[in-house]
C-alpha cells in the first residue's frame, strides 16, 4: 500500500532518497490535491503544521518534526485529534553544548572583534589588542537543566566554572546548586546560558530585571529560542553598558536581527545552527524517518513528545 506523505522541509540528501523510495512524497505547494490523501507529515520545529493545515489532512496520522524544539508546531492541538508529535532529542545535544561554550568563550574572549582586528590591517598600526576576560574560573549560570543543560554544565565545570542552574525545581541526579529564584541566579552569575523550551509560561522569562541582574560584566548566552529572552530589554542593555555582553544563536523574529548588535564588539551572533553539522544533521533527519517507518509499521513511536 502506498503511503503518503506532506513534506514541509527536506531532510538530509541521503536520508530524502531513502523517505522517497519507502514514501510517494508531496512539497506542501501541493497540499490543495493531496490533502485527501495524506497520513504524515514531515516538518521542523518553525514550520507547522498549523491548525488549520491539520484539520484539512482528514486522514493524517503522524507528524515527525526534524528538531528538539516544537514551538511552531500545536503539539495540543494535534493530540487532541489523536495526532502524535515526533521530535528528535538527545541527537543534537553535542552540538548544542558546544556552540553554547563556544558563544561564552568567543564573548568573554571578544574573538570575533580580535579576529577582525587583525584582518582589517589594525595590528601593525595600533599595537596590542586590548585585554579581554577569562572564560574560566568562573560562575555559568544555566538557565534550563534538561538534557542539553547537563551536557552545557559538564562542559562549563571541566573549565574549572562553578555551575548553578534554575528550573522549575531540582533536577534528581543533578549535584549543581540550584537557584529556584532566576534573578538570583543571574545576580550570582558571570555567564547566564539559556537552554529552555520555548512555551507560553516561558516567553520573555529573561526580563530586564534578569538581565541587570546579570550586569555590566555579564554575559548572556542564549542557545534555546529568541522568544524566551526580552531582546527589546536585552538590546537597551547592551547600548547602555548596562550589560557586559552577549553570545547569541536565536533571535525574536528570525532570520531579521537588530542592526544595532552588528557594529558591537562585546556580541557574537550566529544565525541559528545550533544543530548545524553534517553529522547532526543526518541524524535528526534518520531519526523522522525512523519514526514514520516505526508508526506506519505499527511499532511504538521512538520519540513522541508527550
Amino acid at each position: 500500500m502506498t503511503i503518503d506523505i506532506l513534506q514541509f522541509v527536506p531532510l538530509r540528501p541521503e536520508v530524502q532518497r531513502e523517505l522517497e523510495a519507502r514514501y510517494r512524497v508531496h512539497g506542501k505547494d501541493r497540499l490543495d490535491e493531496v490533502a485527501s490523501i495524506v497520513r504524515g507529515v514531515v516538518t521542523n520545529g518553525h514550520s507547522g503544521p498549523p491548525p488549520h493545515i491539520i484539520d484539512r489532512l482528514a486522514k493524517l496520522e503522524v507528524i515527525c518534526s526534524a528538531s528538539v524544539g516544537y514551538d511552531g508546531i500545536p503539539v495540543e492541538y494535534a493530540r487532541s485529534k489523536g495526532i502524535p508529535v515526533t521530535n528528535t532529542p538527545e541527537v543534537l545535544n553535542d552540538d548544542v553544548a558546544d556552540l553554547a561554550i563556544a558563544l561564552m568563550i568567543m564573548t568573554a574572549r571578544r574573538l570575533v572583534a580580535s579576529d577582525r582586528y587583525v584582518r582589517s590591517g589594525q595590528w601593525p598600526v595600533k599595537g596590542e589588542y586590548p585585554l579581554a576576560s577569562r572564560a574560566s574560573g568562573k560562575t555559568v549560570g544555566i538557565l534550563g537543566m534538561g538534557r542539553i543543560g547537563r551536557e552545557i554544565g559538564r562542559r562549563a565545570e571541566a573549565m574549572n566554572n562553578r555551575v548553578a542552574y534554575h528550573s522549575r525545581r531540582p533536577v534528581a541526579g543533578v549535584s549543581y546548586d540550584h537557584y529556584p529564584d532566576l534573578v538570583a541566579l543571574a545576580n550570582d552569575s558571570d555567564f547566564l546560558i539559556v537552554i529552555i523550551p520555548s512555551t507560553p509560561e516561558t516567553q520573555k522569562i529573561v526580563s530586564k530585571e534578569v538581565i541587570e541582574a546579570l550586569g555590566p560584566s555579564g554575559i548572556l548566552v542564549n542557545v534555546a529560542r529568541g522568544a524566551v529572552v526580552d531582546e527589546d530589554a536585552l538590546v537597551d542593555a547592551l547600548v547602555s553598558g548596562r550589560l557586559g555582553g552577549a553570545g547569541l544563536d536565536v533571535f525574536a523574529n528570525e532570520p531579521q536581527v537588530p542592526e544595532v548588535l552588528f557594529g558591537m564588539d562585546n556580541v557574537v551572533l550566529q544565525p541559528h545552527v545550533g544543530s548545524a553539522t553534517h553529522e547532526t544533521r543526518r541524524a535528526m533527519s534518520q531519526l523522522v524517518l525512523d519514526n514514520l517507518d516505526a508508526h506506519f509499521a505499527g511499532r511504538p513511536l521512538l520519540t513522541e513528545i508527550k
